[in-house]
Parts: C-alpha cells; sequence; structure tokens
C-alpha cells in the first residue's frame, strides 16, 4: 500500500494495531471510537437523502468536502452514503420506501413495508427448493421488475434433452422487457462501481484503517423480516412450531453458503449481523432458546470455525439474554449494544467478547456536548478496563449534531488512554 505520507502510515499502523487488540480482549494503546456519523456529511453540504441516493457525484462531493474539513479531527472517513434510487426504481422494489419514492423527498431514510411475502402454507416450497422458491416466487412478489420468472418452470427440469416449453418465456414481450430493465441496472451499477472505487482512493493512504466485512442475519429474522412477517412468523411460533424450526435450519445453511461462497471471502475479517427480533420482550427466553438462539449460534459457528470475527448489533435491549450468549471462544465476537445495561454486559461477556456501543442516539441528535462527554466519560471507565471496549452510539440516526461528535472525540483524548 503507498501512503500519502510517513505520518500517514504510522497512523495507520497505529489504528490497525487498535483494532487487532480490542477485537482480541486486550488493552489497545487507547479505547477505539465508532462516530455515529450518519448523513450528517449530507446535510452538513446541502444535499438531502433523495439527491444522494440519485446524484452519486453531489454525494461524493459532500463526503470529500466533509473529510477535508473534519477527518482528522474526528479520525473518520465519510463515504458517499450511496443508496442507488435509480436502480430501485428500475427494480420496481416493494419492500420498502424511500426519499422520492412512498415518501417525501424532504425524509432521510428508509421506510420498511410489512407484509407475508412467503404464505404459511410455503414452508414446504422453501423447505424443499429454496432456490427455485426465491427465483420464482419470492423475489417477483419483491422486485415488480422480477414478475416474469413466475413464468418459468423450474431450472432443475431442464437435464439432458431441452423441451422447447422450458425457453418459450423468453420470446414473451414482458420476459424480454425484463431482461432489457436488468441491463440498465447493470450500467447503473457501472456509474456506482466508479464512484465508490473513487472514494476509497482517500482511506487507507490517508492512514485511516478498516475491516472487509460481510453481511448476514439471524435466520429467525430472515423469516420474520421479509418473508412471513411480524405477525405471520409469530403465530408460526405456535401454529406450525416444526415446520418453522425446519425452515430455520434451512436459512442457516444457505446464510452460511451465502457469506462463505462471497467473492470476497479471502479477505474478509467480519461478519456483521443485524438482531432484530430477539430484544428483550420480543419473545420469552424459552421462545429464544427454541427458535432464535439454535440457528443463529449454528451460523456463527460456522463462521468462527473459518476464523471470521462475528459483530452483532443488539437492537433494542439484551439484558435478559446475556447469561445466556457467552458461548464462544475469546476474541471471536464482539457485540454492539443499543439499550443494552454496558456495566453487566461488561462483566458478563467482558472476558471473552469486545462490546461497544449504548451512547443514546437522542443524546447525540438533541443533546448537548457537555452531557456527551460525561456519559462517554462513564462508559470508558466502566466498560474500558481490561481492554475489549469501544466507544459507539446506540445506534447511528439522523442528523447528528457536530459539537456532539466531537465531545464524544474529546472524552476519548482524555479519558481513553491507558497507561502502560
Amino acid at each position: 500500500m503507498k501512503f500519502a505520507n510517513p505520518e500517514a502510515e504510522k497512523a495507520y499502523k497505529v489504528r490497525t494495531q487498535r483494532i487487532v487488540d480490542v477485537y482480541n480482549v486486550r488493552e489497545p494503546d487507547r479505547v477505539p471510537v465508532s462516530l455515529p456519523v450518519g448523513n450528517l456529511p449530507l446535510t452538513m453540504f446541502g444535499v438531502n437523502a433523495h439527491t444522494a441516493m440519485y446524484n452519486y457525484e453531489k454525494a461524493l462531493e459532500a463526503a470529500t468536502k466533509f473529510n477535508e474539513k473534519y477527518g482528522a479531527e474526528l479520525e473518520y472517513t465519510a463515504g458517499p452514503y450511496l443508496t442507488p434510487g435509480r436502480i430501485l426504481d428500475l427494480l420496481d422494489y416493494k419492500i420498502y420506501a424511500w426519499p422520492g419514492h412512498g415518501i417525501s423527498e424532504n425524509t432521510t431514510g428508509w421506510q420498511f413495508i410489512e407484509g407475508e411475502y412467503m404464505k404459511e402454507d410455503e414452508y414446504d416450497d422453501l423447505i424443499r427448493d429454496p432456490s427455485d422458491f426465491w427465483m420464482r416466487t419470492y423475489l417477483p412478489r419483491c422486485f415488480g421488475i422480477l414478475e416474469p420468472m413466475r413464468l418459468f418452470q423450474p431450472f432443475t427440469n431442464i437435464t439432458e434433452n431441452v423441451h422447447i416449453g422450458q425457453f418459450m418465456p423468453f420470446a414473451m414481450p414482458q420476459v424480454q422487457q425484463m431482461l432489457q430493465r436488468m441491463l440498465e441496472v447493470g450500467k447503473e451499477y457501472q456509474k456506482i462501481m466508479q464512484i465508490m472505487m473513487t472514494a476509497g482512493r482517500g482511506t487507507m493512504p490517508m492512514g485511516f484503517a478498516g475491516l472487509m466485512g460481510g453481511f448476514a442475519k439471524a435466520p429467525f429474522d430472515t423469516l420474520g423480516d421479509t418473508l412471513r412477517g411480524t405477525q405471520g412468523i409469530m403465530k408460526d411460533m405456535f401454529r406450525r412450531p416444526d415446520k418453522l424450526l425446519e425452515a430455520l435450519d434451512v436459512i442457516a445453511d444457505l446464510t452460511i453458503n451465502t457469506v462463505l461462497k462471497s467473492p470476497n471471502i479471502d479477505r474478509m475479517t467480519m461478519v456483521t449481523y443485524p438482531l432484530h427480533k430477539g430484544a428483550d420482550g420480543w419473545m420469552s427466553q424459552k421462545a429464544f432458546d427454541t427458535f432464535y438462539w439454535p440457528s443463529l449460534k449454528k451460523v456463527m459457528n460456522a463462521f468462527i470455525k473459518e476464523g471470521l470475527i462475528q459483530s452483532l448489533f443488539a437492537e433494542g435491549s439484551f439484558n435478559t439474554r446475556l447469561d445466556y450468549i457467552d458461548e464462544f471462544p475469546k476474541g471471536t465476537v464482539t457485540w454492539y449494544f443499543d439499550r443494552t445495561d454496558m456495566a453487566r454486559a461488561k462483566k458478563i461477556l467482558g472476558k471473552k467478547c469486545c462490546i461497544q456501543g449504548n451512547v443514546p442516539s437522542s443524546m447525540i441528535v438533541t443533546g448537548n456536548p457537555r452531557d456527551v462527554k460525561e456519559y462517554c466519560r462513564k462508559l470508558i471507565e466502566e466498560c474500558g478496563k481490561g481492554g475489549g471496549f469501544i466507544l459507539a452510539s446506540g445506534s447511528v440516526a439522523d442528523n447528528p449534531r457536530l459539537e456532539n461528535l466531537q465531545a464524544m472525540m474529546a472524552a476519548i483524548r482524555e479519558y481513553g488512554f491507558y497507561k502502560k
């Protein structure tokens, strides 16, 4: 790697070692920090979410200006915050609304559209052949552009003899239109890739370290979020528990295969999970032990075996789960907590797991720097001993105040150094 200057090379090595130490639950030189910058680089330079989604150059320009002005102070490099609005339009995406598409252009984020995108009588189809179910049933419901996929027979029907009926849908106008629009999607992705390459050139050469990571979900969340939906899976826990457990095992295997077959697997060091439906109050401990944890643990153990760090974002609070989740070797799991009691989490998990989070996002958006700094000080004192702690907010909210991000950095520089 070529660095911009010797100082950048030194900073990169220091920050990289800090990451290595904290995830291995050792004391680094200083408590690391993950700032909840969110959409601040956009709003600070007059770019709203709708513009960023449809004008990638403006998003990149805003991120570049932010980095030039605040990157060194905040030890942070902002990306261009790209969510490709035109691609979502071309795909006719059904699961979300976004600025200018279903919600106002002036809103700051996405809106999930709850629904049963897998029906209650389709468990057997999913279990028997998940790829076929995804291709010809689930995806056509989620992406309007893929509606013509329903016209095809299962592709496993194509064996030795190719029958004309298996390829006849390609003669249909709606299928040809689908393929043409998919080419447009590809061209739009080329634009995004160029922007991302431009943005990426300025990160590590300037001394900022980062991790290549994959993305996964708890199998229960995969089924409960965008397949059965919340109401559907809640009913299934009581009406068809055996079928649900069988499907969860299938989803677990799919999740493992998806990550381990990724083109970037050789460069990955981490897999990140947003945990949605395992939080306190969502289900009983018995249900958590039966439906949520076993399939998630199966996925995690498969990745741990491959040397990948598991980073779990526990949305809401996990106070009632802490005694049940400390099952993994030291340095293999990091927990990112939203509203969990951090002192208790440190006591239960801190010897083997890196923990982070809990600075209230509401405080970052509406609080004052004095309160932010004091909150961070207490967290550092409670959780920083022995290492394995990253200062972070409980979640990344829209419209954070710059002065509160600066207060987090002030707390780190005043209280976050380890005395050797």
